[in-house]
């Protein structure tokens, strides 16, 4: 580093720049290297993460209906389309309900998917293998097991006891520890916690301690700016598929079931099970990492009250399960609602837990189980009505991408690190070996002022750009330089004409057109040790003064009539006086005369602009009202198919939805409407391109003949004739060196002291102001 910092011949100087670069070039090698055994390395991992500019779909919940095996299958009255995806029931008419019945017997339902005598396997795949993978990528997921009491929520979700009727809990456990090991460049951790919501309690299923008999740990639930968390549940990391299968089987033994007729084992509670996955990569440079979260919700059945003992704990816990559904079944409808503003999540635990499960930005699945005899039809078609409702909510999932503060860091480290590095072999191609990049010192910032005083002095002709901090440092010094001539000219100006501060002068303001003598008077008063300018100025003097000046406002001309007993030498000095007009005069004689010009286009701009305006105006009237006219319409729409659903849909041999003539009608008409509204839409846009211009003309030449006037005006009245000569090209002053309001004072200055020289009278004449007064007095110290 010390031979660098000499002064080497060209010789060395290329010997030792072509070392420097053979160096370099090993190091971009070795480098390049590492990069593609890094690339190697994470191309396997690249797609767990997210890609940041993909497309986000909003689409809605998918619903599956899984129907369970049974050997009195009602084929009379559920039957499946040939696409397994419709579903529909047929009820014949109770002979109860009399003569004129107009109850309706057929319903029809769409969803994503039929499960008949379907393996757990097969079921893995359809619901829960991409919604994992998924939430391998970030994306959180949910997946919910409704239904009926022995319906088989609970076989679904988490099976049974042998190896191949696991349900889907195990298999997206494997699913999670299998991309874990296929994936060595990627370190990722799993979480689990499991949640039992038992007659509007929450239990830790895995907390420490807990039996059969201790079920009083306190849980409560929070809103936090991460989402919906549980104080006070257990989150367990586990590093193996063993552990997390302990850990469910542990929390399965802890819930709460009773023996009922329909399942000898029935779930009485809502189980809420989460996977949290946090993954990020091993390569350091590599600064993103996701966290995302897998929540298997087993619902507890649903049943009719009717149809269970009048007494007992099994109803009191059937009451509770049904008022959290109903009040789940709340929530779908209003998350469904696209003019809903207030959802009510906090109406059960239930719902407030899954607030972040439901729709937004997860990928939620419903599995909706039934039973295929006859005598629970009406239970399944509850459970379809269900299903159908919930694939009214519309979801847009977003990646949890997160990004690691100790990798930013260092990664920030080495880049500053390799930046200097090349600037220094730039500054040694260029034979500049003294280039420092730190902070400037005191030497440095004196030489460089040194060198703006030579360079505004003409010993040099142009200043070295060495680095961004001497450019900022030279700025600088001739802002310094700038802001001193300010003062010495204003310091030059002072002396000349014996000016003062205004606030020590405000006499002098006092004696301008427009002040009263009694606020001069007043002032006098208070400000007895103000001793620059006039200040002793009596009422018969400040009268005159005003009068004179009223008389040259009102002629207009530069001179008044004679005085008395006036001296010649004042005549000369009479004639240049010139009160100049009110601004709003000057400005309306200036369009006359000088701006005539830049005036009159000011005024076409204008004139065109508010046409423009005008036109924008009542075409986004007529806008919102096609607005407004495709709302009620689609608001009709939105209401028949709501109905259509509820009462079920009517279909064609192909599977076509079958609607009225009077929806179809509607359905053209908001076509239309559309239409109407985009070409609308898209003549707007051009309007507001063409006001957007218009506008920007009519500041420009607004700016200008404000500008021009400003000129016009000052060189006309305001600007003494002395200072204008110095102003002009080739004067000794520059414009912007002079504030303005110091050569307002100038002006004002030399009008008074004139104004004063013209009131002088002869000896012995007594002024019509001066009679009747008493003798002033001189004033002892």
């Amino acid at each position: 580093m010390e031979e660098r910092r000499g002064s080497p011949s060209k010789t060395k100087t290329n010997s030792r720049a072509s070392a420097i670069s053979r160096r370099s070039q090993a190091q971009e090698e070795e480098e390049e290297e590492e990069e593609e055994e890094e690339e190697e390395e994470g191309d396997s991992n690249s797609s767990l993460f997210p890609d940041s500019d993909s497309f986000r779909p909003i689409k809605p919940i998918q619903a599956f209906v899984r129907v369970k095996p049974t050997a009195h299958f009602a084929q009379d009255m559920i039957k499946f389309g040939t696409d397994d995806k419709s579903i529909s029931i047929h009820i014949e008419k109770d002979a109860r309900g009399g003569i004129v019945n107009n109850s309706s017997t057929d319903w029809s339902f769409r969803m994503d998917g039929l499960l008949h005598n379907t393996s757990q396997d097969k079921v893995y795949e359809a619901v829960a293998r991409d919604l994992v993978a998924a939430a391998l990528r970030g994306y959180n997921g949910t997946i919910m097991c409704y239904g009926q009491t022995g319906a088989g929520k609970t076989y679904t979700m988490t099976g049974a006891t042998e190896y191949e009727h696991r349900g889907i809990i195990p298999r997206a456990i494997q699913q999670v520890f299998q991309a874990a090991e296929e994936s060595p460049g990627l370190s990722i951790t799993v979480l689990i916690s499991y949640l039992e919501v038992y007659n509007e309690a929450l239990f830790d299923l895995l907390g420490p301690g807990l039996g059969r008999g201790s079920r009083n740990t306190p849980l409560a639930v929070l809103d936090s700016p991460q989402g919906v968390c549980v104080r006070g549940l257990s989150i367990h990391p586990v590093s193996h598929e063993k552990e997390a299968l302990n850990l469910l089987s542990e929390g399965g033994t802890n819930r709460a079931i009773a023996e009922h007729t329909l399942n000898k084992n029935s779930s009485r509670s809502h189980c809420i099970f989460t996977i949290y996955i946090e993954c990020h990569s091993r390569v350091y440079r590599n600064l993103k990492g996701i966290k995302s979260k897998i929540t298997l919700i087993d619902l507890a059945g649903s049943e009719r009250l009717s149809e269970i003992p009048s007494a007992g704990h099994i109803r009191k816990e059937n009451s509770y399960i049904n008022r959290s559904l109903t009040f789940l079944e709340q929530i779908i409808l209003a998350l469904a609602d696209p003019w809903r503003d207030h959802i009510p999540f906090r109406q059960s635990k239930l719902t407030h837990v899954l607030k972040d499960s439901l729709g937004g930005n997860c990928n939620t699945v419903l599995v909706t189980n039934i039973c295929g005899e006859a005598a629970h039809v009406e239970e399944t078609l509850s459970s379809l009505r269900f299903a159908t409702r919930m694939r009214w909510i519309m979801a847009e999932p977003v990646a949890n991408v997160t990004f690691e503060r100790e990798v930013s860091v260092k990664a920030l480290e080495e880049e500053i690190d390799l930046l200097k590095r090349e600037l220094t072999m730039k500054d040694m191609f260029k034979n500049r070996s003294v280039v420092t990049y730190s902070p400037l010192t005191g030497a440095q910032r004196a030489a460089i002022k040194s060198q703006v005083h030579k360079y505004l002095r003409g010993a040099i002709e142009e200043i070295d750009i060495v680095n961004i901090r001497q450019i900022q440092e030279v700025f600088k010094q001739f802002k310094a330089i700038i802001s001193q001539q300010e003062k010495d000219i204003e310091a030059k100006l002072r002396s000349k004409y014996l000016l003062g501060d205004r606030g020590e002068s405000k006499a002098d303001v006092g004696s301008e057109v427009g002040e009263e003598v009694e606020d001069e008077e007043k002032e006098d008063k208070e400000k007895k040790k103000d001793k620059a300018g006039v200040a002793d100025l009596d009422a018969g003097l400040v009268q005159e003064v005003e009068k004179l000046q009223k008389e040259a406002l009102e002629t207009g001309t530069s001179s008044s009539s004679p005085v008395p007993g006036e001296k010649k030498e004042d005549k000369k000095s009479e004639e240049q006086i010139n009160f100049p007009p009110s601004k709003a005069e000057a400005f309306e004689l200036f369009k006359q005369e000088a701006g005539r010009e830049i005036s009159r286009i000011f005024k076409e701009n204008k004139s065109i602009l508010l046409a423009r305006k005008r036109s924008s105006n009542s075409l986004a009237r007529r806008i919102n009202d096609i607005k407004r006219e495709m709302e009620g319409v689609r608001e009709t729409l939105e209401g028949k198919k709501r109905k259509r659903w509820q009462e079920g849909e009517y279909t064609d041999e192909e599977g076509q939805v079958i609607i009225d003539e009077k929806e179809f009608s509607l359905i053209l008409k908001l076509k239309e409407l559309k239409e109407e509204h985009r070409a609308g839409y898209a003549e707007l846009q051009d309007l507001k391109a063409e006001i957007q211009h218009c506008q920007q003309l009519v500041d420009k030449c607004r700016k200008r003949l404000i500008s021009e006037f400003e000129i016009w005006y000052n060189e006309s009245f305001r600007i003494p004739e002395d200072v204008l000569e110095a102003l002009r090209p080739g004067g000794s002053i520059r414009p912007g060196m002079i504030p303005m309001n110091r050569v307002m004072c100038l002006q004002t200055f030399d009008r008074t002291m004139l104004a004063l020289q013209k009131m002088r009278r002869k000896r012995g004449i007594v002024g019509a102001a001066g009679k009747n007064k008493p003798p002033s007095f001189l004033r002892i110290l």
